[in-house]
């Protein structure tokens, strides 16, 4: 499954993907908000698992190009959690692009692109963001998507106890909050 957008391409992984995944993977400015960088053998082995659920279910964090030049942008999709998060079971919806990329408005375009994915083709009742109470860019990412913040935080179960990282918001989106964010 492929998505194309009016600027982008949501397609499966690529071997040529792996070497710039993995030097966003391992620039700390990118991974600010979450607790480590990745080594290049963790993030070829993230990727993997990305291609292998695409692969098995036909969806997932797909990679993402900019159609005008194929350049590989980074990852944008749906995923099923498996960190043992309060309201399980979700699908979430989230992104991570390369530092050129960010400010354009493409994680906010692949992102509604996946949504509508969830929604129609899923047919999902609902979907769910989550990031770190630090993390203004992709908060201001998910109130463009129209997603409600809920009004509790919480601590996420895999970044360690007292990490600055620690405490995350919530936004969700509803499918009949999605239909009319459409009209």
């Amino acid at each position: 499954m492929e998505i194309t957008t009016q600027r982008l391409k949501l397609r499966q992984w690529k071997t040529r993907d792996r070497i710039p995944f993995a030097q966003l993977n391992g620039n700390p400015e990118v991974m600010e908000f979450f607790p480590n960088t990745l080594s290049p053998a963790e993030s070829d082995a993230f990727a993997l698992r990305c291609e292998k659920l695409i692969e098995s279910r036909g969806w997932g964090f797909w990679a993402v190009e900019r159609l005008e030049d194929q350049a590989f942008m980074g990852l944008v999709g749906l995923h099923n959690p498996s960190a043992p998060l309060s309201f399980k079971p979700c699908i979430e919806v989230g992104w991570r692009l390369d530092k050129p990329y960010w400010g354009k408005g493409y994680a906010t375009e692949a992102a509604k692109a996946s949504l509508k994915f969830g929604f129609e083709t899923l047919e999902l009742k609902e979907i769910v963001s989550f990031t770190s109470l630090l993390n203004l860019r992709s908060q201001a990412v998910m109130e463009r998507l129209q997603m409600t913040r809920d009004p509790a935080f919480f601590m996420h179960p895999s970044v360690t106890k007292g990490h600055p990282l620690e405490e995350h918001c919530l936004y969700r989106i509803s499918r009949e909050q999605w239909i009319q964010s459409q009209a």
